[in-house]
């Protein structure tokens, strides 16, 4: 053996040891318990050894990649590293990064909710990416102790779990996935201007108006025209009529099947988040609202729009008018070019 080869191997055997020294990295692993701060890091299915240590390396997870290709061969951890998300810390080095991506040890599942989710829907997405069980997620919120801790007003989170990407653990818990959704959507929440000297009950009303703007458009640059109508509606104290709180009616307070059409029957269900029958806004939100329709209950457009109607299914369009007689003669149109296709 040559005397460069037997000195890398030296190296080697004291980075194996106790001393935890790899090509001259000091590697000292954190004690356990200590929460770590980090970024997230992905390890990609079918990435060589090579192509991950030097990613580590770039990303300033580690100091050395060729250190970590020796240490993960020396120890035939090479075909253990498990693909996914972790959230690694330049501090904890190489050894523990190591273990951590062999371990599989707090790999993140990359979950995706989607604007417009009711509470139930939301548990069941929880349930299916394997971070709460279902009907534990509910549960806890709707526990008056959890929401007083969350400072959520009402008696559940419905409208306050925050529609984005998120990156959590698999067996997370309810009540770590509800903080987690709850914090994000005060975030955004302060990011919108006109929240800022508004009491609780004025923010839960944009909330709950919030979610019913986030079911009835469409397209982005509707939601403010939307909003607007709602809002004139509620000034001048003519019913919402929104159909999204009757399909919330029949889906989440009957447990019946999303319907397909809503008929006349239905606009007559007796419930008070029909607002059909119930002047105002209903109880609570019907769904989680996105950073469009806050900002378009927080800000709606000044018209004056008391109606709107779907001009083009496919695309989401509506046509707005101020008057019941021109919005009659905008569904007249509808049916004409409907007839003509």
């Amino acid at each position: 053996m040559k005397k460069g080869t037997l000195a890398i191997a030296a190296v080697i055997v004291v980075a194996l040891g106790g001393g935890l020294i790899a090509l001259g990295e000091t590697v000292l692993a954190p004690p356990l318990g200590v929460p770590l701060g980090g970024s997230l890091f992905e390890v990609k299915k079918g990435e060589s050894t090579s192509a991950l240590a030097a990613r580590l390396e770039k990303e300033g997870i580690i100091r050395s990649g060729l250190a970590f290709s020796w240490i993960a061969r020396i120890r035939g951890e090479t075909a253990n590293l498990r693909a996914g998300t972790y959230r690694l810390n330049p501090g904890m080095g190489t050894m523990a990064v190591l273990k951590r991506i062999v371990e599989g040890r707090e790999s993140l599942q990359k979950m995706t909710l989607p604007e417009g989710l009711s509470l139930k829907e939301t548990a069941e997405l929880l349930d299916r990416e394997g971070i709460a069980p279902a009907n534990e997620f509910i549960k806890d919120a709707k526990d008056p102790a959890i929401l007083a801790t969350l400072g959520i007003p009402g008696d559940s989170v419905e409208g306050y779990l925050f529609p984005d990407t998120y990156f959590m653990p698999r067996n997370y818990g309810a009540v770590p996935a509800l903080k987690e959704l709850v914090a994000t959507f005060k975030s955004k929440l302060e990011s919108i201007p006109e929240t800022v000297g508004l009491d609780a009950t004025s923010i839960r009303d944009k909330v709950i108006l919030a979610s019913i703007i986030e079911k009835e458009y469409r397209i982005p640059e509707e939601a403010p025209l939307i909003a607007s109508v709602f809002d004139n509606r509620l000034r001048i104290g003519m019913g919402l009529q929104s159909c999204a709180t009757v399909v919330y009616v029949i889906t989440e307070r009957m447990g019946k099947p999303h319907p397909d059409i809503v008929y006349d029957k239905d606009l007559r269900l007796q419930d008070p988040f029909n607002t059909y029958i119930h002047r105002g806004l209903p109880p609570a939100p019907i769904a989680s609202p996105g950073l469009v329709a806050l900002r378009a209950a927080f800000e709606p457009a000044n018209t004056k729009y008391l109606y709107f109607r779907l001009v083009d299914p496919v695309v989401g369009t509506h046509h707005f008018s101020a008057t019941f007689d021109e919005h009659l003669r905008a569904g007249q149109l509808v049916l004409k070019r409907t007839s003509n296709s």
